[in-house]
């Protein structure tokens, strides 16, 4: 029984750093990639017209 306890501490504990480093390089990477490269994230607003969220701004003509 006591192999099994020491096995399963182990994993947990590393399962624990895993989820832990996996997180913390992803953070790193959106904050990293938050804005372009020698901008500050204050000074940066992206702006885009409405129609442009959905597709064309017309309809589409359907043509035989």
């Amino acid at each position: 029984m006591n192999t099994l306890l020491t096995t399963l501490y182990r994993d947990v504990a590393c399962g624990t750093g895993a989820v832990l480093i996996t997180l913390l390089l992803g953070l790193s990477f959106v904050q990293s990639t938050s804005v372009p490269p020698g901008m500050h994230a204050h000074s940066f607003v992206a702006v885009q017209s409405p129609h442009a969220w959905f597709g064309q701004p017309e309809p589409a003509v359907l043509v035989d």
